[in-house]
């Protein structure tokens, strides 16, 4: 299914649950964007559909290393004395070769990263989970651990905190709504899946 299905489907699930708590206008647009979101997250492992949404081309980013690597050859080469002029260059030549081996699957950890550092600075532990979520999902497969009761579990101590975050009811009911839809929605069940999801790793790798 592709990721406007899924969107959609979680946006849904969203606007049932703010009809179910009674909510106002301005909670059920919140929980059907947050439906919206939580039907696209697991996607995020590597290879899905949402990886490649969320972060720089690893190839831009790449340039931009290299770009910036080059500069610093340059300004050290003419402005440096010393130690500092050949450390300078060091870092020139470092960055340039470390790029080379950029990966969208390691841009996809430098983004978990930074999500994770944001976390801390602004003291909320639902986006500190979230950025340790996507750093995770970097070094997995795609449809394994994110699409399992597992990832369902890590998913919703993170719709907990973000409701005690916004202290708006329904907001844990859609996250999860809305994630374990993506996963039925991934299921063999229907005839347009030709993968399954398996949903109780690591204890076994059926495919449902």
């Amino acid at each position: 299914m592709n990721g406007t299905a899924h969107c959609t489907i979680g946006a849904a699930a969203g606007f049932v649950v703010a009809n179910t708590y009674h909510a106002d206008l301005a909670s059920t647009l919140l929980l059907v964007g947050i439906g919206g979101v939580a039907g696209l997250i697991p996607d995020i492992d590597i290879n899905g559909k949402l990886a490649n949404r969320i972060t720089l081309s690893h190839k831009v980013f790449r340039s931009i290393a290299q770009f910036i690597g080059c500069l610093m050859i340059i300004y050290s080469f003419i402005q440096g004395v010393g130690t500092e002029k050949w450390l300078g260059m060091g870092i020139g030549v470092g960055m340039i070769i470390l790029s080379s081996f950029l990966t969208q699957r390691r841009m996809l950890s430098v983004t978990g990263v930074g999500v994770l550092v944001g976390g801390l600075s602004l003291h909320e532990n639902w986006l500190l989970l979230l950025g340790v979520y996507i750093i995770i999902a970097s070094f997995l497969p795609h449809r394994s651990y994110t699409h399992s009761i597992i990832g369902i579990l890590f998913f919703g101590v993170i719709a907990s905190e973000l409701q005690a975050s916004l202290q708006v009811n329904g907001v844990f009911t859609t996250c999860v709504t809305g994630y374990m839809s993506h996963i039925m929605a991934d299921m063999k069940i229907f005839p347009f899946n030709k993968r399954g999801v398996k949903l109780f790793l690591p204890l076994s790798s059926k495919e449902f």
